[in-house]
């Protein structure tokens, strides 16, 4: 299977923004509501950087911005096409593949890396060879991968400079709770595609047998570990809002409310109790607006309650990553 043309098309940096964009109009309505809350140059960094992660996940999945899972066959293969792709798109060459021509563009306009996009392709290597979490720590290093290193280079698009460790950390704290508030959402979806992101330790503790995981008899164990889980998103939320009050307004405004949007998802999950799946978990137009207006009054605040993360940190998780 190929999936890059042969013939590479160099677009603009305006057909690239507006490829992002509907890229990120199909794929998330959550983090889009977002979105449109920065400034324009910002904004279109941020949907650039979106329009990879998403065609890497599509890519990882076979899918096409979301939905069911493809049938999966050759992962190693698609995980090579990723790796290709992405490394042709630092060294400033054209992919033929709007996505990874606008990781590309972005790079030449911000101090992201090649090393920091590797983190987050690790996050696909680890589906790839069918890893499963067994402990807390393992959840949590997964999620770093998967949405923290994003945070990490979202913070890196708003202008936090390499050496402020501590606002990068913040911001993969907030990458971290939204992946956790995912995972929590997507437990049925997960299970039906022999996927798992809950620690083996918390399944074990609930008397939960291997492949039980969403079965209606052990449904009370399941809604306790999801509380668990949400618990720990809402930690790694609260430290994420320290480091959002030390950037700029619209900045900080866009960030907290999409903090607000995903929080609420892990809450309404955790509230639906045993028929958290029956449906899944959204949140409405006028939901968003409220937390979006929410969101406005908490960033002219600028005094979030001091926080730090109730797990391992951005560097820590790093260095169990690399060990």
């Amino acid at each position: 299977m190929t999936f890059y043309r042969s013939t590479p098309q160099r677009l603009s940096r305006e057909e690239l923004v507006e490829a992002a964009r509907v890229s990120i109009r199909k794929g998330s309505a959550s983090f889009r509501a977002a979105s449109r809350l920065f400034d324009r140059t910002t904004r279109e960094r941020v949907w650039m950087l979106y329009a990879w992660c998403r065609a890497c996940d599509d890519l990882a999945d076979d899918q096409d911005h979301g939905g069911a899972l493809g049938p999966g066959l050759d992962p190693e293969s698609r995980l090579a096409t990723i790796r290709t792709l992405t490394e042709m798109a630092f060294a400033g060459e054209q992919t033929g593949e709007p996505a990874f021509d606008a990781l590309g563009q972005l790079a030449r306009e911000v101090p992201i890396t090649h090393a920091m996009a590797e983190d987050v392709i690790a996050g696909f290597a680890l589906d790839a060879a069918e890893w499963r979490p067994r402990s807390e720590t393992d959840m949590l290093r997964y999620c770093y991968h998967v949405a923290g290193a994003v945070g990490v280079m979202m913070a890196a698009v708003m202008g936090v400079p390499e050496g402020d460790e501590d606002t990068l950390d913040r911001a993969c704290d907030l990458g971290i709770a939204f992946q956790l508030n995912n995972i929590v959402r997507d437990v049925a979806e997960d299970d039906a595609a022999d996927r798992r992101y809950l620690p083996v330790e918390w399944t074990v503790e609930e008397d939960i047998p291997p492949g039980e995981l969403t079965k209606p008899h052990y449904r009370a164990g399941l809604v306790r570990i999801v509380a668990r889980a949400c618990r720990l998103a809402s930690g790694y939320e609260a430290s994420a809002r320290v480091g959002a009050a030390r950037l700029q307004f619209r900045q900080r405004w866009a960030i907290l409310s999409a903090a607000n949007i995903y929080g609420a998802i892990g809450r309404k999950v955790v509230a639906r109790g045993d028929h958290a799946w029956d449906h899944r978990v959204r949140t409405s137009k006028a939901e968003k607006l409220r937390l979006v207006a929410a969101a406005a009054l908490a960033a002219m605040r600028r005094s979030p309650t001091p926080a730090i993360a109730p797990g391992p940190s951005r560097r820590q998780l790093a260095a169990l990553a690399r060990a």
